[in-house]
C-alpha cells in the first residue's frame, strides 16, 4: 500500500501536530496537583541563635550542642498554653513517624518569656529539650522567638524552613522525610 504525497504530508504534520494539541489538552482539561513542599522555605536562611540558653537543670544549652542533626525548634510561654502543646504535639507525631530516621532530628522547645517552664504540661514529650531565655536578652525575632512557628535548623546550624504554629502534621512529616531523604549530612 503506497500513500500519497497528500497523504504522507497530512501524516507529518500530524506527528507534528499530535504533541501541541495533546498538551494544550491537559493544560486546560486536567488539574495539576501541587508538588511543592508543605512549610515555607527561608531563602536566604536564617543563622541559628549563637548565644546560651538555659535548662532546667541551670546547665548551658548552645544549639552548636546538636550540630550534625536535624532540630524542630517552637518557642512559647514557659506554662505551656494550649496552643504551645499542639505544636510540641505536632512536633513529636512528625518526628516519630520518620521511624527509623527519627533519631536524625531532634526538638528544642524555647520558654521564651520569664515563667519558669512547666513539667506537668512538658512531661509528655520525653527526649525534648527544654531551655529558657536568659534574663536580659532580647531575642531578634526567628527560630528561638517566634510563637507563630515551628522552625527547622539543618544540621550546619541554618534555619531554613518553617511551619504555621498549628501545622498539619502528616504534611510536616513529608517534608522532614523528603529531606532526610536527600540530605548527606545529619
Amino acid at each position: 500500500m503506497t500513500l500519497s504525497p497528500r497523504a504522507k504530508m497530512l501524516l507529518v504534520v500530524a506527528i507534528f501536530a499530535l504533541p501541541i494539541a495533546a498538551s494544550y489538552i491537559a493544560h486546560r482539561f486536567i488539574e495539576a496537583r501541587p508538588t511543592a513542599n508543605y512549610g515555607q522555605l527561608l531563602l536566604p536562611p536564617a543563622t541559628v541563635p549563637a548565644h546560651a540558653f538555659q535548662r532546667r537543670d541551670g546547665a548551658a544549652f548552645r544549639f552548636q550542642d546538636l550540630r550534625g542533626k536535624w532540630v524542630l525548634v517552637a518557642s512559647d510561654s514557659g506554662r505551656c498554653p494550649q496552643s504551645c502543646a499542639a505544636k510540641l504535639t505536632a512536633m513529636r507525631q512528625a518526628r516519630l513517624a520518620l521511624g527509623r530516621e527519627a533519631g536524625r532530628v531532634a526538638r528544642v522547645f524555647v520558654a521564651d518569656d520569664l515563667a519558669a517552664p512547666d513539667a506537668a504540661a512538658l512531661e509528655p514529650y520525653p527526649g525534648m529539650e527544654i531551655v529558657t531565655t536568659p534574663r536580659g536578652l532580647q531575642l531578634a525575632p526567628g527560630a528561638g522567638n517566634d510563637r507563630a512557628h515551628i522552625y527547622l535548623v539543618d544540621p550546619l546550624g541554618n534555619v531554613m524552613m518553617r511551619w504555621p504554629a498549628a501545622p498539619d502534621a502528616k504534611r510536616m512529616h513529608g517534608d522532614l522525610k523528603r529531606l532526610l531523604k536527600a540530605s548527606q549530612v545529619g
